[in-house]
């Protein structure tokens, strides 16, 4: 008993912490490297997994896939976070990196919907069924593994660092795509130079085995395994030990229902936002989050350290109030930096349109539904970032600013046709449907505005690992915070993309999705200042029955 006392009260060195650190971050940015590369590439994965006329199906078919990963987030927390209880913290993370490195490789070899039809995007189901599995496993192992090694006055700043990197993950996705963008030529990279990037998960699997094998276990698990006090089944324990289920609770909606819709809708909505309705040539719009990405990544450490002081509650409510404030702001800014002429034109010459049975059905195509040439048109009005009108009639006619535009039948004939012809109608009106290059005072102002973004994420996701560590006992650490935190980073997070898409699709408004976001940090709000203590960081052994 002594021995394991001893075991758990030692103090790692400055060169033990580095090496945690380095090697726990370093392997997070990787496996999240993996995991976004699917969803910044998601634009021509859409052309090469899919066989769809219309980009709207095919982009939410990508999105779909994208969210498949995620909702296994959770049964890989419960398998990884079981192991990881029962056999240590070190061997567990390095089973998930192996399994994220070989399914995201394999994503690279898979031919296209041409060459095997649907074969394709079952194959690349299934390994984003593996990715969410080993992802469900590998952020509350290297979460946990810093927490258990750091001292605790230190414990928020040493563990922001697997926060950043997350956002590490994202920004290493885009730089590698970027230099793909140079390296290869635009037709290549489209036709078969997007496999590169999967393909690099290979050398990515072999550096971060090799850091991770220099580690050793965390100090915390082995007096727990040296006193026999290791969990029996981590699992069961997690909800029904004193007070787990409420922690649990507010884990999932007062901490991660936060977090993880503020960060998608930071990183990902924003860049699907410029690249979509906003028309921001792909290079810019890259170019744009790789700066913000870059910076943001340092906002995260900076709240780590600062909740090392006022606790880990107050920047989290803080983050939230803000972004029920800012969120619509934010995005209304953008728009009107990355495309101001369709701003202008939009406010000048509102195009209305009316006729009968005028609902969209995202998903007609794909269960062969027949949807009316109203709901056609409006899918086309909001794919290409056009706001409108929308009145009842028996007839179906467009106007812009009040003037009627000729509805040419060969519209229907397929998606590309009518993107097209209502583009090239509504150009006459002032539309631009071109490729944007903002100037450079605008691109100042994007990046300002994501850097609010990634800063509004830094609040509510940079202590979240010391946090949440601190919630529950050693025993059950990894299964107690990781299950609330892949299910709620799972489907509250993981389907963003996916339902906010679906709500853009429906309503013809490419600000609707952005509800979604709203409601999920409100309820949050509520539930973390109900759930989550107040005052300095407390250790889970300081507070049994919190």
């Amino acid at each position: 008993m002594a021995e394991a006392q001893a075991l758990a009260d030692r103090e790692p060195t400055e060169k033990e912490i580095r090496l945690v650190i380095g090697a726990s971050s370093a392997g997070t940015i990787f496996e999240w490297y993996d995991f976004f590369i699917y969803g910044t590439l998601a634009y021509i994965l859409k052309d090469a997994f899919y066989d769809v006329d219309n980009d709207t199906l095919g982009l939410l078919l990508v999105w779909s896939t994208f969210a498949v990963g995620f909702a296994f987030r959770p049964i890989g927390a419960i398998l990884f976070g079981f192991l990881g209880d029962r056999l240590g913290r070190k061997y567990t993370f390095l089973v998930t990196v192996t399994l994220m490195g070989i399914a995201t490789a394999g994503v690279g070899f898979i031919p296209t919907v041409e060459t095997i039809g649907i074969a394709a995007p079952i194959i690349v189901i299934l390994l984003r069924v593996l990715q969410g599995l080993a992802l469900g496993g590998e952020y509350g192992g290297a979460a946990i593994y810093v927490a258990e090694h750091a001292p605790p006055e230190k414990r928020g700043f040493y563990t922001s660092f697997i926060q950043a990197s997350v956002a590490g993950g994202f920004v290493l996705s885009i730089i590698v795509v970027l230099a793909c963008r140079f390296l290869i030529p635009e037709d290549d990279f489209v036709s078969w130079g997007w496999r590169v990037p999967f393909l690099l998960s290979i050398l990515l699997l072999v550096i971060s085995l090799w850091m991770r094998l220099m580690l050793s276990e965390s100090p915390v698990f082995q007096a727990m395994k040296e006193a026999g006090e290791t969990s029996g089944n981590p699992f069961v324990e997690s909800f029904t030990y004193p007070g787990n289920p409420k922690r649990i609770f507010v884990a999932l909606f007062g901490v991660t229902g936060i977090l993880t819709t503020i960060w998608y809708t930071a990183f990902f909505s924003g860049m699907s936002f410029l690249r979509g309705p906003m028309h921001v040539a792909d290079l810019t719009v890259e170019l744009i989050l790789l700066i913000s990405g870059l910076i943001a990544m340092s906002f995260y450490l900076v709240i780590g350290k600062w909740s090392d002081r006022v606790g880990r509650k107050k920047p989290i409510i803080i983050g939230a109030l803000a972004t029920l404030v800012l969120l619509f702001p934010a995005f209304w800014g953008l728009g009107s930096l990355a495309n101001p002429g369709l701003a202008q034109a939009a406010e000048e010459t509102p195009i209305t349109i009316s006729g009968p049975e005028c609902v969209t059905d995202p998903f007609a195509d794909l269960f062969d539904r027949e949807q009316t040439d109203c709901g056609k048109v409006l899918e086309t009005l909001t794919a290409s970032g056009v706001s409108y009108t929308l009145t009842e009639s028996d007839t179906l006619s467009l106007n812009a600013g009040g003037e009627a535009i000729a509805i040419d039948p060969a519209w229907f004939d397929s998606g590309a046709a009518r993107t097209e012809g209502i583009q090239g109608a509504l150009g006459e009106y002032g539309y631009d449907f071109s490729k944007q290059q903002p100037d450079t005072a605008n691109i100042i102002g994007i990046i300002a505005i994501l850097l609010m973004l990634g800063m509004l994420s830094a609040l509510t996701y940079g202590s979240v690992a010391a946090l949440l560590s601190e919630m529950f006992p050693p025993r059950i650490r990894y299964s107690s915070m990781s299950i609330p935190y892949h299910i709620g980073a799972g489907y509250l997070g993981g389907f963003l993309p996916l339902i906010a898409g679906v709500i853009v699709a429906s309503t013809g408004d490419i600000y609707s999705g952005l509800w979604y976001t709203w409601g999920v940090v409100a309820f949050g709000v509520l539930v973390a200042w109900w759930g989550l203590p107040d005052g300095p960081p407390r250790d889970f052994a300081d507070d049994v029955a919190s």
